[in-house]
């Protein structure tokens, strides 16, 4: 509830007054004089102030005149509580900056009353500010996703007149001291494989790959390999990308592969329903750390390729085989997250016990967007 502070020279006015706000939930604070009371208000910023103008020391129209001059404290609502029945005096305190005003003598409710009205007040001026502000992100937003938009847009019109990219695309000799792996492969494989021929399986990879190379590539993927039913990624910082972090490239493009699946799975669903199909989905896993390219020069036909190495791109390919099994679509260690908190919304937390490796992976279940 609120923080009111009480300044009243009379004890039996402020034991009174105290005593009906504590029964409605609020702190109260209280001061015998105008100068003690300003002192409360200043060091404790107070959400309402009820006091008596007529005080030794210091009145209730100074406290006023001093909380309405003081920037930090001028939104304050103040009540005054007054004995004088001269309507001059009351006026005197409405047009000098105060909220409201009783008359004593007064009944708790007329109290409770007042009271109320000035929270509400304040409450209702609150939430307006909040959608000011709201709105003005949200603008500030969508100006920052329509330049990132176009500035993706454009790499796809590049991309769409040129090849697609492969291994070649990374150099042999390129180490990142910092880049996120993605890796995506197709859930319940082996079902699919019995369910289906060969002609209706090719024809669903196919999709797969054409939906899910156009997503991450838009996003800029350095590299890009499909594998089986799989498809490894490597996103790492770029001069043409450098408004947005490789984390969050990396998130938002396995985000997108979500969105592309399910388009897969409408396509599932209404051309080869009764087969007991279950549900086309991806498990996608993100992680972060250093990456290196190794040449695969010395393989036959495979002069001038690469294939990225080392741990982050290893523990990527193992996440979802460890243990516990993760029914997430999309999860991602916290080497990940931590690039790309505050922009996404995260689920489920758990340890993994990923085969390979000593220590179990910490990894947090990706949403969506914040």
């Amino acid at each position: 509830m609120a923080l009111i502070v009480v300044i009243d020279d009379d004890a039996g006015t402020r034991l009174l007054v105290s005593q009906v706000l504590k029964k409605e939930g609020h702190k109260v604070m209280s001061a015998e004089d105008g100068a003690k009371g300003l002192d409360l208000i200043r060091e404790h910023k107070p959400d309402l102030v009820v006091s008596d103008v007529q005080m030794p020391l210091m009145d209730g129209f100074e406290v006023l005149d001093q909380v309405r001059s003081d920037a930090a404290l001028a939104a304050t609502a103040v009540i005054l509580l007054t004995s004088l029945q001269d309507r001059s005096y009351m006026r005197l305190g409405m047009t000098t900056g105060a909220d409201d005003y009783l008359t004593k003598p007064f009944a708790p409710q007329e109290l409770r009353e007042a009271v109320s009205a000035q929270l509400n007040k304040r409450d209702r001026a609150d939430a307006m500010r909040t959608q000011v502000v709201d709105k003005a992100v949200q603008l500030a937003l969508d100006e920052q996703r329509h330049k990132i938009g176009a500035l993706y847009e454009t790499r796809m019109v590049q991309a769409l007149s040129e090849q697609w990219p492969d291994s070649s695309a990374a150099q042999g000799n390129e180490r990142f001291a910092s880049a996120t792996v993605l890796y995506a492969d197709m859930r319940d494989y082996g079902l699919w494989t019995q369910a289906l021929s060969s002609t209706e399986l090719s024809e669903i990879i196919q999709q797969l790959y054409s939906s899910v190379g156009d997503t991450v590539y838009l996003f800029g993927a350095h590299y890009m390999q499909f594998v089986g039913d799989g498809m490894l990624c490597v996103f790492v910082d770029a001069a043409d990308t450098n408004s947005v972090n490789h984390g969050l490239r990396a998130a938002r493009a396995a985000l997108g592969l979500v969105s592309a699946t399910r388009r897969i799975d409408a396509h599932v669903q209404k051309n080869l329903a009764g087969r007991g199909l279950p549900n086309f989905s991806l498990g996608v896993a993100l992680h972060s750390g250093p990456v290196a390219f190794a040449s695969l020069d010395g393989l036959i036909s495979r002069t001038g390729q690469t294939t990225p190495v080392g741990d982050t791109v290893a523990a990527a390919l193992k996440l979802f085989q460890g243990e516990p099994r993760l029914s997430w679509t999309v999860a991602a260690s916290v080497q990940a997250v931590r690039l790309v908190t505050g922009a996404v919304r995260t689920g489920q937390r758990a340890l993994v016990q990923v085969p390979g490796r000593s220590q179990p992976m910490d990894v947090l279940e990706i949403l969506g967007l914040a």
